[in-house]
């Protein structure tokens, strides 16, 4: 297995290379960053089955949004919140995404069209929560971040980040009006090449959450190792879970299995990233076992609603 530190830079020499010029019409390789700018929100709504007889208290109305972390997770999220919370369910995540791209009043500053904005969706979803699961992009094609990036200034990074945090609580809760749907702020995985920042912004988000009466969903905690949260695996042990549903566990002879691809520290699908963002196509441990958590703080959100 290649060093994380060496994955990473590979990586991003391949990326540099690949740079598309024009992110309106798509990119034909994947830009610089860990994410992919779509085009184009990959959108699904799916309501619970009509048999579905769960009180309305485990029946909640979710709406997931988020950069290609979330682009990658976002049917097997659904999957999860249907299937043990007969949820409603709406996600529409934009690869390469960070969070002022979902802010109103961006325009043709974002990736992310005005329909498809936080405060729009809550104002035509009426969900009972809002999932927000970003990496915490700040690169060429985040052009609402005004060239604010971590690696050329950690201060503003961070400061901006937490500024766009509370914007776009704000923004949530005034769509939301009477019915103000309670955030989820998926905390990160570990990162090889920038440890720290990772932790801060989980910290903020944390903070965020605990402010504003919101909730945090530790999904990071799910793909680290344990007594290591900070620190990147490719593999980890299987989980009950995974050992009851073997095609869970990707090297059942060595007891562990796989979270990443060789070539990708960051993403949690199993099938290599594309220039065109979609779901995940193969089954993944890491991304499961995030929704997996999404899903069961959501629960627990629900029961005390």
């Amino acid at each position: 297995m290649r060093k994380p530190w060496i994955v990473g830079v590979l990586l991003t020499g391949v990326l540099l290379l690949g740079a598309c010029t024009d992110p309106s019409s798509g990119p034909e390789t994947a830009p610089p960053s860990p994410d992919v700018p779509g085009t184009s929100a990959a959108a699904t709504h799916q309501r619970a089955p009509a048999s579905a007889s769960a009180p309305a208290a485990t029946a909640p109305r979710v709406l997931y949004l988020g950069d290609s972390l979330a682009m990658e997770a976002q049917k097997v999220v659904g999957q999860e919140l249907r299937r043990d919370l007969r949820a409603t369910y709406t996600s529409a995540p934009y690869s390469g995404t960070t969070l002022c791209d979902y802010l109103e009043g961006t325009g043709e500053r974002s990736l992310v069209p005005d329909r498809d904005k936080a405060a729009a969706l809550v104002r035509s979803l009426h969900p009972d929560f809002v999932v927000l699961q970003f990496w915490g992009n700040a690169w060429g094609y985040t052009w609402c971040m005004d060239g604010i990036s971590h690696a050329a200034s950690p201060a503003k990074y961070f400061s901006r980040y937490k500024a766009d945090l509370r914007r776009l609580t704000e923004q949530i809760a005034a769509a939301g009006g009477e019915r103000r749907p309670r955030i989820v702020w998926v905390l990160q995985g570990p990162d090889p090449i920038t440890p720290d920042r990772v932790r801060r912004v989980n910290e903020l988000y944390e903070e965020q959450a605990a402010a504003s009466g919101d909730l945090a969903a530790d999904g990071g905690a799910e793909v680290s190792a344990a007594g290591a949260r900070y620190n990147w695996v490719q593999y980890l042990p299987c989980t009950d879970y995974e050992h009851e549903h073997p095609a869970y566990c990707t090297q059942p002879d060595r007891d562990r299995t796989a979270l990443h691809l060789d070539k990708d520290y960051l993403h949690f699908c199993l099938a290599p990233t594309t220039s065109t963002p979609k779901p995940c196509p193969v089954r993944s441990p890491g991304i499961l076992r995030v929704a997996r958590e999404i899903t069961r703080v959501i629960g627990e959100g629900a029961r005390s609603r």
